[in-house]
């Protein structure tokens, strides 16, 4: 009997600890951690230096967002980060130097900064010892760069009047993803590792890159059947090849042509009417909506529930009665791509192909979880 109560006692505890606890444990999906480092070094050119720190650092960067280390992710956070850098934290830019005195000078130019006056900022020594511009002609990555104008900025008083306290460089490190993310995605979700000066020099880590670049490629809910839509969205910006299936049924709707560049909206500050806006109010009493609730509307077109607006509802509605099929709910955006880093005609179209096709060839190559 004493053994029962023994038994019980000790029992009664767990119990209560079991009904305290806020519910049950989510059960893991996609590979486990060590299946997913495995498939990952199946798919890395066996040139990657440190292959092992990448497949670690991949798995943790969706791990730590919430998403499973499914092929399918696995090979999307691959194939970007192929395409960006070559699985490079810090990529080597050839010209940077030249970009990087071309962009002071244009500036500088639309500063009303004479010459005289640049040469003479740029002679100053900096935080190094060496003068800015012994450090821009010796700069051979973006974070190089984006260390020399975040001291010239604040060093120099030239720098707040080029650049008004806003390094010009946006993108960076293995994936290449916006640092204006990156900051923004901090403020609604905890950064997983310490960081040691700032969100911008993480960007420029492997570990910050690619976790920034996970979650500006698959952390959000898109209504897509296809990734190569996804990737389209990673160039152009998100719901990007969602906005741009609208326009295209709005172009429909309307008879008008329309620039399919996922853009629903002018940037904020101009007062101008966009071609997307202004093709939607000659729909509005075929429509039965007011210019306010369209505005409305075209206004959600950064967020997921933009397909779920009565705009969004009744242009494909309108449009597919007339055309009398089925339209397409994405469309790859058709940007023209533009940065000192491009010297040929790209577009968002062919970049969205080439990861795909990266994404492809790596769904056929990463095989499947080891047998135990």
């Amino acid at each position: 009997m004493l053994k029962l109560v023994s038994s019980l006692t000790f029992a009664l505890p767990l119990v209560l600890a079991g009904c305290a606890l806020p519910g049950r444990m989510t059960e893991p999906t996609g590979l486990g951690p060590t299946e997913a480092r495995e498939a990952i070094l199946r798919v890395l050119p066996p040139t990657t230096e440190d292959r092992n720190g990448w497949a670690a650092d991949v798995h943790a960067a969706l791990s730590t967002l919430e998403l499973p280390s499914t092929p399918e992710n696995l090979c999307a956070v691959l194939a970007v980060t192929g395409q960006e850098s070559g699985y490079r934290a810090d990529p080597a830019v050839p010209g940077l130097a030249t970009m990087a005195r071309k962009e002071i000078d244009r500036r500088a130019e639309a500063a009303g900064v004479p010459q005289l006056a640049v040469r003479a900022a740029l002679a100053l020594s900096s935080p190094s010892g060496r003068s800015y511009a012994e450090r821009i002609d010796a700069v051979k990555t973006e974070r190089q760069l984006s260390e020399i104008f975040e001291d010239f900025i604040g060093m120099v008083p030239l720098g707040k009047t080029f650049f008004a306290s806003r390094n010009p460089v946006r993108t960076g490190g293995p994936m290449q993803v916006s640092i204006a993310f990156a900051e923004s995605h901090v403020k609604t979700r905890p950064y997983p590792y310490p960081v040691a000066e700032s969100v911008r020099r993480e960007v420029f880590t492997r570990r910050g890159g690619l976790y920034f670049g996970s979650a500006h490629l698959l952390a959000y809910g898109a209504p897509y059947d296809n990734p190569i839509y996804r990737f389209a969205d990673f160039n152009a910006g998100r719901y990007a090849s969602r906005n741009a299936g609208f326009q295209n049924a709005l172009a429909v709707a309307s008879g008008l042509p329309i620039a399919l560049d996922g853009d629903l909206l002018p940037p904020a500050g101009e007062l101008r009417r966009g071609e997307t806006e202004r093709a939607a109010l000659t729909l509005a009493t075929r429509l039965g909506l007011s210019e306010t609730a369209i505005r409305s509307d075209l206004a959600q077109g950064e967020d997921a529930g933009f397909e779920s607006t009565t705009l969004h509802q009744r242009v494909f509605a309108y449009a597919e009665q007339l055309d009398r099929r089925a339209l397409p709910r994405a469309v790859l955006p058709r940007i023209e791509l533009h940065s000192p880093k491009i010297t040929r005609q790209l577009t968002t179209e062919w970049f969205a192909r080439r990861v795909d096709e990266r994404y492809r060839r790596c769904l056929a190559r990463i095989g499947p979880p080891r047998a135990d």
